[in-house]
């Protein structure tokens, strides 16, 4: 599997937002209480502002205990134990497939496309340790990412399939009720799900549900379905929280620069050569 290389170079928290915000159809309000009023103008639930998971499933989806990392950075790169997002027991990985996840998680330091600073696909974009933002319209719903300046629209519209696969995948969404139905098809397949190698492939299948449990909370519900590697769909689920500090907003992480020595350092000339 090769991996193709994204770049993100974009500034987010100004002339990004300003845009999607026009795309969008209105702009949002931000933390102010009209901002986190219960409905939109349409009706529809006011999903507006900016959320967050609050749990340690961007380190590994299913419960785990607390694990080192790598030795010279002490207890720096620890990662958290944590009672897992997914739902009604293990992965349903086919035995070839589990096998290969084993071999991800003893290579995660290197291998795991976050590292890399590859845009980091559905659902693992949500709960990253990383606020992002849903400014909502009638017929495009926007999701901006902080992580590598990360963004995708919800078509609530009509549109033509998406031509080719891509890292975050195409989205069309729908309403059931009070909840927010997007159907992501066309993704890239090459995204992790987390740092302990949980992988997916080309035949990925993502439907997301999005309801909300009050005025600042959202229970998010993620059906997965890729028969290349699981013997069955499989769920995930967690609360995400609305930011409410004042003047919250979405700072960059432009994390190019930081993958470059792991990507490229063995391709530096050596001293007298």
């Amino acid at each position: 599997m090769i991996y193709r290389r994204v770049y993100s170079t974009a500034v987010v928290p100004v002339a990004v937002l300003g845009i999607l915000w026009m795309a969008a159809g209105r702009p949002t309000s931000g933390q102010s209480s009209a901002g986190r009023s219960a409905k939109s103008a349409e009706g529809r639930p006011n999903l507006n502002g900016i959320w967050q998971a609050l749990n340690s499933a961007n380190w590994d989806i299913e419960a785990h205990e607390a694990r080192p990392g790598p030795s010279q950075f002490g207890a720096s790169f620890a990662s958290p134990a944590g009672l897992g997002v997914v739902v009604d027991g293990p992965i349903p990985y086919q035995p070839w497939a589990a096998a290969k996840k084993k071999d991800n998680f003893a290579k995660r330091w290197t291998e795991d496309p976050e590292a890399k600073c590859y845009l980091p696909g559905i659902p693992r974009a949500t709960y990253m340790p990383f606020p992002f933002q849903i400014v909502q319209g009638t017929d495009k719903i926007m999701m901006i990412y902080e992580y590598a300046a990360a963004a995708r629209s919800i078509h609530m519209d009509k549109v033509p399939v998406a031509p080719i696969e891509s890292w975050m995948g195409h989205s069309v969404g729908r309403w059931e009720g009070q909840t927010l139905v997007i159907d992501v098809t066309k993704l890239a397949g090459q995204s992790w799900f987390d740092r302990a190698g949980n992988f997916q492939s080309e035949s990925l299948h993502v439907v997301e549900r999005y309801t909300p449990t009050g005025r600042d909370t959202l229970d998010y519900e993620v059906t997965i379905e890729d028969p290349a590697l699981y013997t069955r769909s499989w769920k995930m689920r967690m609360p995400l929280y609305r930011r409410l500090e004042k003047d919250m907003q979405l700072l960059e992480f432009r994390c190019v620069p930081f993958s470059e020595e792991l990507l490229y350092g063995d391709l530096r000339k050596k001293p007298g050569r």
